[in-house]
């Protein structure tokens, strides 16, 4: 880190009244983020968040057409917040509303990239089932705040401290552009040749149903990182509040089979069809408006979807840019998607995996 960078975050914090607070590094992921615990003189913690807005390439503008999206980069195509303060202080304060557990702010620099979070502790959901405790219950209060994030339509802008970002729709060409990164990353890391234009073409066709129904029905307040690693287990507070949320400035308004779909088919963790499937009744016995076939079916389809991009743009790029722990993470994440593909309604899409990824190529 620069040291006109460091400067500019330690004038901060003085300015937050924190400018005593001794500062813990904490561990990061595969974003531009970097977090640190304050501790406080009085015995509080905080959150530091540090997102250096150059880092990125720019986010979407509401009105920008497809081709000018494509052409501003991936954040802007795939409708992607870019680490923006502006998106987690006012998605939060919207969670917040609506009696969920997003960390309070404290203080924000929305120019700077900079904010002072709540602590909402160590209790991540994949740490606490690592460590023995049931997680029938977590993953019970998990989907019950899935309802009650679809309970009411989004608003198209969110507003709070002083900030507002638009909420947009995860729309058609935003699922293509991260579905496509598997096309595009994992040959290079499985050692294939690069697929072929009839190949692209039959992929195309394949996905195009897809994705207009996953923008079809985009109805619904969307974390769009829902999963273990970003919920915490807070048991002291109630109901759905015991669920603690985390790294959420890239929701969107999406189609509600979205988050759950990242929360029963964790990359990062096992989840056993047995409970996949008892959560899923769980939703859609509080969601009875819903069409349940026709609910599983396109919740499938966009599962296989999320996988590809997985397996492409986050696990192959970042094992190809010097990351190999994501390997390890690249089995679980076939099995889910081979599991998906056992549908029969998907079966044309499976031959096309069957064809151009055989087995050996498929880790």
């Amino acid at each position: 880190m620069s040291s006109d960078r460091e400067a500019l975050k330690a004038e901060f914090l003085k300015a937050a009244g924190l400018g005593e607070a001794r500062r813990e590094l904490l561990g990061g992921d595969a974003s531009t983020r970097q977090y640190e615990r304050l501790h406080t003189p009085a015995g509080s913690r905080l959150i530091f968040m540090d997102q250096p807005p150059a880092v990125e390439s720019v986010v979407c503008p509401p009105d920008a057409t497809p081709e000018e999206r494509v052409a501003l980069g991936y954040n802007a195509a795939a409708r992607l917040a870019a680490g923006s303060v502006a998106a987690f202080v006012t998605t939060a304060a919207y969670l917040r509303e609506h009696g969920l557990s997003a960390p309070k702010i404290y203080a924000h620099d929305v120019a700077q990239g900079l904010a002072v979070l709540e602590d909402l502790g160590d209790g991540l959901y994949a740490t606490l089932i690592a460590e023995g405790q049931d997680e029938g219950p977590l993953y019970e209060a998990a989907v019950d705040v899935q309802v009650v994030m679809q309970a009411e339509p989004p608003p198209a802008v969110l507003q709070a401290e002083g900030a507002t970002w638009p909420l947009l729709t995860y729309d058609t060409l935003a699922l293509k552009i991260a579905t496509d990164t598997f096309l595009d990353w994992w040959p290079k890391h499985a050692g294939l040749a690069p697929f072929g234009e009839t190949a692209v073409a039959e992929w195309d066709a394949l996905w195009a149903p897809v994705w207009v129904q996953g923008e079809a029905g985009a109805s619904v307040f969307t974390h769009r990182d829902y999963h273990a690693q970003n919920l915490l287990w807070l048991p002291e507070r109630r109901g759905v509040a015991r669920v603690g949320l985390i790294d959420f400035q890239d929701a969107l308004k999406a189609h509600p089979a979205w988050d759950l779909l990242h929360l029963l088919q964790d990359a990062r963790r096992d989840v056993s069809p047995e409970l996949e499937t008892a959560m899923l009744d769980r939703f859609l016995a509080a969601r009875p408006a819903l069409d349940r076939d026709q609910f599983l079916a396109e919740y499938r389809a966009l599962a296989v979807s999320n996988a590809a991009r997985i397996l492409g743009r986050v696990f192959a790029r970042q094992t190809l840019l010097g990351r190999p722990q994501y390997r390890a993470f690249m089995p679980r994440t076939w099995r889910y998607l081979e599991r998906n593909l056992n549908d029969p309604a998907l079966a044309p899409m499976k031959a096309w995996f069957d064809r151009h990824v055989p087995p050996e190529a498929r880790a």
